[in-house]
């Protein structure tokens, strides 16, 4: 039997939402921490730990020193992590690991953005008194995360690299078009549905499949084939906070055993940072490897989890997570809401994901709780068991980047020079606010399996409408030089595929 003094359980959390565009991440963060402290009979007074999701809205001077002279409290330590929406996966996953080796005793995990307040002051031209401001702080864009040559191609945002992944796993999964849309269309609306319960939600009204996927005024194309209602939601302001501790100091404090919820094991591993380098768009090797050890680790079988929380940016990332863990179809892969509904607070998603997963099972909604989060393009991978009971191993946050990589395909070259016959690997269009085609990536390879990633020209009618066919990808073309020294794919139109396009 595992020392209680050694179990960790999440004894607190607390969320809270500024719609008025009232407070800065800073105070949010101490609203939330306190709304979880409540929740836990003194405790919070007692962290020694304090771990802060990364903020993107504010780069603050040692956010986690702050939070702690806020709350009043002197921590061993704090400190702010990477930018990841895994990161409140994996920062719970290790504080359960450092509670089990003895090394911390309460812990708080905690995150805020005011991303609709910062965007609302830019329109305004109004200046932000929040801080301390770290001086040697640059603020992170999209490019700090994207290859010069990806940039260069228009795959910046993540609107316009998750497509990449849809187009190429439907073609592999033998879907067409219609019912890729339709199940993507079955998880958001059920993530609606999660939302519209969820008190915290930025938008908390339901959504049937069909307002999902139509076409409309107020859900426009993104990128192909992507829609408004698709894709996530980052102007919210949302906090959320998670207090964890041992078992024997939350029964010493009093808290009732049906508030306490224990913290199993999960595992995490990365994708190659450059997704233009990876071995394939039509699945994640280190997804893979993540949940099927998380899985193991619990000593369950997939349909033995009861609830599920599967990272929800784009519908891609769930539907290749569920498949990986062979859950059927209707089965609800949301607690706290998805991204688009629930709201996206940059790399924060996730501890209140974490939150609807405890407020779930102290109802008694389900006994376990599979939490699953990802960052960056389908980048970085952690998962974590959630239980109503103890673990029967002392829990860890498993390194499985051996196994993901072990799993791999080859990575194939990648030419940024290059004119010739080529097939269609994936690809996604890209449209502007008034439904007109911007521009049009894709990704190739080369006779010799080599990648190479062309644009086709908007006014290329013929090749537009071979992309929006049933299913391009495999299909010939060939790629010349074109303007600003970029590279031009055109579809070969004697190509048979097209013929009956």
């Amino acid at each position: 039997m595992i020392d209680p003094l050694r179990i960790p359980v999440i004894v607190g959390v607390g969320e809270c939402l500024d719609r008025d565009n009232l407070h800065e991440p800073r105070t949010l963060l101490a609203m939330a921490a306190k709304l979880a402290g409540d929740e836990a009979r003194g405790l919070l007074e007692q962290i020694d730990s304090i771990d802060v999701v990364a903020i993107m809205s504010c780069q603050y001077e040692n956010i986690g020193q702050l939070l702690a002279s806020d709350l009043g409290v002197t921590p061993e330590r704090t400190g702010e992590s990477l930018a990841g929406g895994e990161k409140p996966v994996r920062l719970l996953g290790e504080v359960a690991e450092r509670i089990a080796a003895g090394v911390s005793r309460v812990a708080l995990v905690c995150g805020a953005e005011a991303t609709r307040t910062r965007a609302r002051a830019a329109q305004d031209s109004k200046p932000l008194e929040w801080g301390p401001v770290d001086p040697a702080a640059r603020q992170l864009t999209a490019l700090d995360f994207v290859t010069p040559h990806a940039a260069r191609y228009g795959l910046v945002q993540p609107t316009q690299v998750y497509p990449l992944y849809e187009n190429a796993t439907r073609h592999a999964w033998g879907q067409s078009l219609e019912q890729a849309q339709q199940e993507s269309g079955l998880i958001w609306s059920q993530n609606a549905d999660a939302a519209a319960h969820n008190p915290t939600a930025w938008l908390g009204k339901p959504h049937t499949v069909e307002q999902v996927v139509e076409d409309s005024d107020s859900n426009r194309l993104i990128a192909y084939p992507y829609r408004k209602l698709m894709v996530a939601n980052p102007l919210v302001n949302q906090a959320g906070a998670i207090l964890i501790t041992s078992l024997a100091r939350a029964r010493a404090a009093g808290i009732a055993e049906e508030q306490l919820i224990y913290i199993w094991s999960g595992a995490r591993a990365d994708e190659p940072k450059d997704f233009l380098s990876r071995d394939s768009f039509a699945h994640s090797t280190a997804q893979d490897a993540v949940l099927r050890s998380t899985v193991a680790q619990s000593d369950l079988e997939p349909s033995e989890i009861d609830l599920v929380e599967l990272y929800s940016c784009f519908p891609t990332v769930p539907k290749m997570a569920r498949r990986a863990l062979g859950l059927p179809e209707q089965k609800p892969l949301s607690l706290a809401g998805g991204l688009t509904f629930f709201g996206g607070p940059a790399n924060n998603y996730m501890t209140h994901a974490l939150a609807a997963a405890v407020r779930a099972l102290r109802e008694r909604k389900g006994q376990t709780a599979l939490i699953y989060g990802q960052g960056e393009f389908v980048t970085k991978h952690a998962a974590v068991v959630l239980a109503t009971k103890p673990p029967k191993q002392p829990p860890q946050m498993l390194d499985v980047q051996a196994d993901a990589n072990a799993a791999a395909g080859p990575q194939p070259p990648l030419l940024e020079s290059y004119q010739g016959i080529a097939t269609i690997e994936s690809f996604t269009i890209i449209y502007d606010r008034n439904g007109a085609p911007s521009q049009a990536p894709v990704v190739t390879r080369t006779p010799n399996g080599d990648r190479v990633v062309a644009l086709v020209a908007c006014n290329d009618d013929a090749s537009i409408k071979a992309l929006l066919g049933s299913d391009p990808i495999g299909c010939r073309g060939h790629i010349s030089s074109g303007e600003k020294g970029l590279l031009q794919f055109r579809v070969d139109k004697s190509d048979s595929r097209m013929t009956h396009q």
